[in-house]
């Protein structure tokens, strides 16, 4: 079966996009849950030891709490997001990495937790703030108002909406349970970063609002009513550049502050001390004498009940170590080896001793020790039965991973062997398929997947997602793998010398200098995402690729200019895998397009290198990114400090200008009053929210959501789209080739100033200087380099390639998810709809690779006459350059996937590979829908 080499690259990243998510799907594993289905009951409670008295300081409404402030600092897991954390809070169990998709359409919580219990023990509850609690606990509250946590621009109204139901809340006594979750300073994070101007008076808000809850409080209790408790605490922090997601100090440490009148005053304050944020749930269950939930690993806070009386804190300790043991044998089979459960098993033993000493009246100091000692086994017992479970997240589905894996590494070596076919003159792919599916070694194979899905399905201890799937899916599955072995065992034969074959004129391909380079950093690349410094800092790697890139580009343009300049004319086709045709018609100059010389070129030539190296150290130097150095200032935080302002707004237009003047060449002149008046708009726009000022504007202005200004620059981007689109749809039908291309171009070109203007527009005011040097960077380039020194295809997209990823970290992101801007997901949106707020932020996160994707597709469309069958060239070079380190990556993790940074490191950078591939299949299927030409050649 023979494909063009577009269309066969784009179906090979189909199949990988799929086997990556069957390997997700195996990787990311379930959370740590017990067995049983129903939730805890106050039944559920052991009975002390040696006795059958119960002990009834576990009803609710009685003080338990021994301290006037307890002052500690909660630490999260990794992950911490608002949805992740709400769950972790109310429930005591650490969610799966996989949860941060759910993040943005929180679903009702059905497990076992706080909120639940609470109102089965008849509490009546009152929230105010994060809607995201009236999606996870549905019908629980008596009274309910959200708001909207996903709006981020928004960081007035999300506040003022709670506030304004405080007093009136404070003065009833309808109610037991009150929970606020303000919004506010989260989104000024967002917005502006931890650093901002808004931080300051956000937090005196927050004081006042404190103090006023704090005051009823101590209101109430003089009017004898009983002890109330006050919980302050974050459900994460902040990161250097105000995101969260990540597992950074200053992300999930979260000071944690009770106050209750009821708490004896202390003298000063205390080392405040590290306790896990899950720690908290079974504190309040039990402080409430509420059961505690089924699924929670966290244990009591041995700070807020150590003034209670020894037998007190004992059946306290007693009553949480039976739910950890309980929940350790429902999720591990090899409980009983756990220390954790023997220690407990060896606690209960006596503290069943003691409570026998304790009914028989012993007073004597013995009886004291042996408390104090039976206390300090409990304790040992439930922090290593909680360590036990927090590091027993879940179980892998070895087997989806497995075959996630095998799939991506037979599309990878598909790949590989169809290389010299897929970057020959033809671009034409002939796959084996029909003569494989004919073969007796493929109905072998076909007999060998299905017995052994059988027997993995019937011996599987733990959950299996194939085995869940209907058959029909599953055989077909095994059907395409089969097929594929097949087909790369023929082709491997096929590419096998034979003595009696002899070598055809130009079959040997030769590496230049430049090809061993990208060969070089390709590889060097991916063997490097085998450390997890390299993952953190991966930036510096692609920084020093393409500084290694310019230099390499330098010598070729003094080779060209200079030490070759007598043999030019005989060196129009050098690249050792694309041929080169004549051109046609009298040669373009760029000089004398720009008004210079004709001498003038090569002085341009060799300055473009130089000026791509000086654009790239500014723009290291505006974001700073990574892990090590993420805390230091950069340029970026210099520019949105308030006092800079006029300097960022000078920057901001000039950028913008220049932006113009790149972009606007190629158009028509509709598009290019469209794009002026697109521009303007965005300045506007962040005038509107603060970012920037008009000459005629004061600092202190009031800002506004700019949603107005948004939406005018979005129908300038819809109608430039629509112009390039109908500019493409012309073009197929136009009779003449020379018109049909000049079409094509223009439509691609508008298409690319459309996505331009939209990404202008999702840029933060400060990155707008990284837009114009991408754009300028791109320009000259293609002028005085890709054109003049005849680079093929393959290696013009891998270039290409490179500067997406370095562009990718010179926008400030990482491998880290905090560093994801989600507040572009809202620009020109007065609600959280979640299909634009979601491609919104892809778009924005990814239009380095992205922009530099459709450069390559316009720039390879505009060069027909010099390489033909360019754009199947390039669709084929993405799809191998994503397929290797993707390979090498799913390979990578499987084996490290007990590795201890595998959540913090290995994790996220596994999901951006995801979605890079699904990125890169889109842009491939672009190029598959513009090399139309095939069809009509002989």
């Amino acid at each position: 079966m023979k494909l063009s080499s577009s269309v066969f690259a784009l179906l090979c990243l189909i199949c990988e996009l799929v086997s990556i998510a069957l390997f997700l799907r195996g990787f990311f594993p379930v959370p740590v849950k017990s067995s049983l289905s129903d939730k805890s009951k106050e039944t559920d409670f052991p009975a002390e030891p040696q006795t059958v008295i119960r002990i009834d300081t576990l009803k609710g409404g009685m003080p338990l709490w021994t301290v006037k402030i307890f002052y500690g600092f909660l630490k999260s897991n990794i992950c911490v997001l608002s949805y992740v954390r709400h769950q972790a809070l109310t429930t005591g169990s650490i969610p799966g990495f996989i949860d941060v998709v759910m993040n943005l359409n929180s679903p009702a919580l059905l497990e076992d937790n706080l909120i639940w219990q609470a109102k089965s023990a008849g509490k009546r509850i009152i929230f105010y703030g994060d809607d995201t609690w009236v999606r996870l606990f549905p019908k629980h509250f008596m009274e309910h108002d959200g708001t909207t946590s996903f709006f981020v621009s928004d960081y007035t109204e999300v506040d003022n909406n709670v506030t304004r139901h405080l007093d009136g809340t404070l003065k009833r006594d309808d109610w037991e349970i009150l929970i606020l979750h303000y919004l506010g300073l989260d989104h000024i994070g967002h917005i502006s970063g931890p650093h901002g101007s808004l931080i300051g008076p956000k937090l005196m808000e927050m004081d006042d609002i404190i103090k006023k809850i704090h005051a009823s409080l101590i209101s109430k209790e003089s009017e004898g009513t009983l002890p109330n408790l006050l919980v302050l605490c974050g459900d994460h922090g902040m990161s250097e550049t105000g995101s969260h997601g990540g597992s950074s100090e200053p992300e999930i440490n979260t000071p944690l502050v009770l106050i209750s009148p009821a708490f004896r005053r202390k003298a000063g304050f205390e080392e405040p001390g590290v306790l896990e944020q899950v720690d908290l749930t079974p504190t309040l269950a039990l402080g409430l004498g509420l059961p505690i939930s089924k699924n929670s690993v966290g244990h009591l806070i041995p700070a807020v009940f150590e003034e209670l009386s020894l037998r007190e804190q004992l059946r306290l300790l007693q009553i949480n170590g039976h739910q950890l043991s309980r929940l350790l044998q429902d999720s591990n089979p090899t409980f009983h080896k756990e220390d954790g459960y023997e220690q407990f098993r060896v606690a209960e033993k006596s503290h069943g001793s003691w409570m026998t000493l304790y009914v028989d009246g012993n007073t004597s100091e013995v009886l004291s020790n042996m408390g104090k000692k039976v206390l300090k086994q409990y304790l040992e017992a439930l922090k290593a039965m909680s360590s036990a479970l927090s590091k027993q997240l879940g179980k892998y589905d070895m087997y989806s991973m497995i075959m996630g894996m095998i799939f991506i590494l037979q599309v990878l070596f598909l790949l590989l062997l169809a290389m010299p076919e897929a970057l020959s003159r033809e671009a034409v792919v002939d796959i084996p398929l029909a003569s494989s599916l004919l073969s007796l070694p493929f109905y072998l194979l076909c007999l060998f997947g299905s017995a052994l899905h059988v027997l993995v399905c019937t011996s599987a201890g733990g959950p299996c997602y194939l085995c869940s799937l209907p058959w029909v899916l599953v055989f077909t599955v095994i059907l395409l793998s089969s097929a594929f072995t097949c087909a790369l065992v023929s082709m491997v034969a096929r590419r096998m010398p034979t003595s009696n074959k002899t070598p055809t004129k130009g079959s040997d391909w030769t590496l230049s200098e430049l090809d061993a380079l990208l060969l070089i950093g390709t590889v060097g690349h991916t063997l490097s995402l085998a450390s997890s410094s390299f993952i953190e800092e991966e930036h510096q790697t692609w920084y020093f690729l393409l500084n290694t890139l310019c230099l390499a580009i330098f010598q070729d343009v003094c080779r060209k200019y200079f030490r070759e300049q007598r043999h030019r004319d005989e060196e129009e086709d050098r690249g050792p895998l694309l041929p080169t045709g004549a051109e046609e018609g009298p040669s373009f100059s760029p000089a004398v397009e720009l008004g210079m010389s004709p001498g003038s070129e090569k002085w341009l030539a060799l300055a473009t290198p130089l000026l791509t190296l000086t654009c790239c150290r500014l723009l290291r130097s505006l974001n700073q990114t990574g892990v090590q150095w993420a805390h230091l200032p950069d340029f970026g935080h210099w520019l949105n400090s308030g006092d800079h302002k006029a300097f960022l707004s000078v920057l901001a237009a000039v950028s913008l200008v220049l932006i113009f003047l790149l972009v606007q060449r190629h158009c028509s002149l509709v598009s290019k009053i469209a794009l002026a008046l697109g521009l303007l708009g965005v300045y506007s726009y962040r005038a509107a929210v603060g970012n920037v000022l008009f000459p005629w504007q004061h600092s202190s202005r009031a800002v506004s959501k700019g949603t107005v200004e948004a939406r005018f620059v979005y129908v300038f981007v819809l109608g430039i789209l629509f112009t390039g689109v109908k500019d493409l749809l012309r073009s197929q039908v136009m009779p003449s080739a020379v018109d049909s291309g000049r079409l094509k171009s223009r439509g691609l070109w508008e298409v690319y100033s459309g996505v331009v203007l939209l990404v202008a527009l999702l840029f933060r005011a400060h990155n707008l200087p990284t837009l114009a040097c991408c754009l300028l960077i791109q320009t000259v380039m293609a002028q005085f380099i890709w054109k003049k020194l005849h680079y093929d295809a393959a290696q013009t997209t891998i270039m290409h390639y490179w500067f997406g990823q370095a562009f990718f970290y010179f926008q400030g992101n990482s491998n880290n998810i905090g560093t994801v801007d989600i507040s572009v997901g809202f620009v020109g949106l007065e609600s959280y709809v979640e299909a634009p707020a979601i491609f919104l932020t892809a778009l924005s996160t990814y239009a380095g690779p992205l922009l530099w994707a459709c450069h390559l597709l316009c720039f390879l469309s505009s060069q027909r006459d010099r390489a033909v069958m360019g754009l199947g060239h390039g669709s084929y070079c993405f799809a191998l350059l994503r397929s290797i380190p993707a390979a090498f990556y799913v390979v990578l993790v499987t084996s490290l996937r007990y590795h201890l940074f595998i959540w913090s490191v290995f994790s996220p950078k596994l999901l951006y590979e995801a979605m890079h591939t699904l990125i890169n299949t889109a842009v491939c299927l672009f190029f598959t829908f513009m090399d139309q030409e095939r069809s009509t050649r002989p």
